[in-house]
């Protein structure tokens, strides 16, 4: 069987034309691909827009292309209460549409119920859910941090407690099991990460549920490396900008440097959503950018189709994120235009960027010592060129459709 033969509808809880982040790329990605090759699939996302009329679906480029407009409620069980008799025109849009395999590349903003109704309306169907963090597991938007900032090995009702008090362990416990019965709904997940797999193999998924599938990339022509003179190091960011994916480490580590090392680097952050953030967090930022001067930039958001080129323009990526972090889309991103990564030392970063041959890894959240790393590939020309020729392209997406098509129809 191919998918020429069923019909696919991949949800996704944004849309990348409105929502650039990586989970909602990579379900696009998918379904472009399934596209090209004239497969019959669907795309639905879910979108904050209050439509024309109320009605709860529009199209969106096409009719294979549906904005779902809903909401979700409750954060700390996912669930869909002040737009619940939505679930009803949903269950009716199935019901038109009638998939063979609905894959769910998140259920966040969908409320957890999507799972159940999908359920009920075709018990026969395919259900295959993507995990792209740990929102199952950890109440701290997913990220397995604890509210005072420390990484989280492994997730209990207890310590849960200590990190949220106005919740009891027994909320806590009951959160647990009511995300898994309704996890219990999934034929497959899949896990962009062994890293991603473990931790949710260590909360009670089966392993043989799970399985690891990278985000593939689209096709990249590759730029010649822009060259620049004086012997100026470039390094660049690139993603959201907010508390937890390191920016302040990295500004923070800039700050540390010597002045003579400082004068030979040149800073590039691209990243969206700084205002969305805390009053504090965007001063703290603000204040470290300008008191760096010239050596750094805020470019603020950029679009995927801008990203070649932009990396054709740097030397460095650097991925300071302080959570586990799964599988960044940047890395992939990065290494399809062979350029090397500086990385924090934990989760889908270290697993994805090796110490020493594809980049370079710093103490998680240690400005310091991240601080030591830039340092060393300024006074280390070479140590570029080194590291990119060991660069190997990553998983295409037509690669990842092809273990996808195979997954569903197995």
């Amino acid at each position: 069987m191919t998918e020429n033969d069923s019909r696919i509808l991949i949800l996704s809880h944004g849309h990348p034309d409105m929502d650039k982040g990586g989970a909602e790329v990579a379900a696009y990605n998918m379904f472009k691909q399934l596209l090209c090759r004239d497969a019959d699939v669907y795309f639905m996302a879910r979108s904050g827009l209050v439509p024309h009329g109320g009605t709860a679906f529009s199209t969106h480029h096409s009719e294979r292309e549906i904005l779902f407009h809903t909401t979700m409620d409750d954060r700390f069980i996912f669930s869909n209460i002040k737009t619940r008799h939505l679930w009803q025109e949903f269950r009716d849009l199935l019901t038109l549409l009638k998939p063979k395999v609905v894959h769910l590349h998140h259920y966040f903003l969908f409320g957890l119920e999507v799972l159940e109704e999908i359920r009920k309306a075709f018990p026969n169907v395919k259900v295959v859910l993507t995990l792209h963090e740990y929102l199952g597991i950890c109440h701290n938007k997913g990220l397995m941090v604890k509210t005072n900032g420390r990484l989280c090995y492994r997730a209990s009702p207890r310590d849960c407690h200590s990190c949220f008090p106005e919740k009891q362990p027994g909320d806590f416990f009951l959160r647990e099991q009511y995300i898994k019965r309704m996890f219990a709904n999934v034929d497959t997940f899949v896990a962009p990460s062994k890293f991603l797999k473990e931790r949710y193999v260590e909360w009670g998924i089966s392993p043989t549920l799970i399985k690891v599938i990278e985000n593939g990339q689209e096709h990249v022509s590759l730029s010649n490396h822009s060259e620049k003179s004086g012997e100026v190091c470039r390094l660049a960011f690139f993603g959201q900008i907010n508390p937890y994916k390191g920016i302040d480490t990295l500004l923070n580590a800039l700050t540390q440097l010597p002045k003579s090392v400082r004068k030979k680097i040149d800073v590039e952050i691209h990243g969206a959503n700084l205002e969305k953030q805390p009053g504090v967090f965007q001063e703290k930022v603000q204040s470290l950018v300008s008191k760096l001067g010239k050596a750094v930039k805020l470019f603020g958001p950029y679009d995927s189709r801008e990203l070649p080129a932009l990396l054709s323009q740097v030397d460095w990526v650097v991925v300071p994120s302080t959570w586990w972090e799964n599988s960044p889309m940047v890395i992939q991103e990065a290494f399809s235009s062979k350029v090397p990564l500086i990385v924090s030392d934990i989760g889908g970063m270290a697993e994805k960027v090796e110490d020493g041959k594809t980049g370079l890894h710093f103490r998680a959240g240690n400005s310091m010592d991240l601080a030591r790393v830039i340092e060393k590939v300024v006074k280390d020309s070479s140590l570029r060129g080194k590291l990119s020729e060991n660069i190997k392209p990553p998983m295409s997406i037509e690669q990842c459709v092809d273990e996808h098509v195979a997954l569903y129809f197995a």
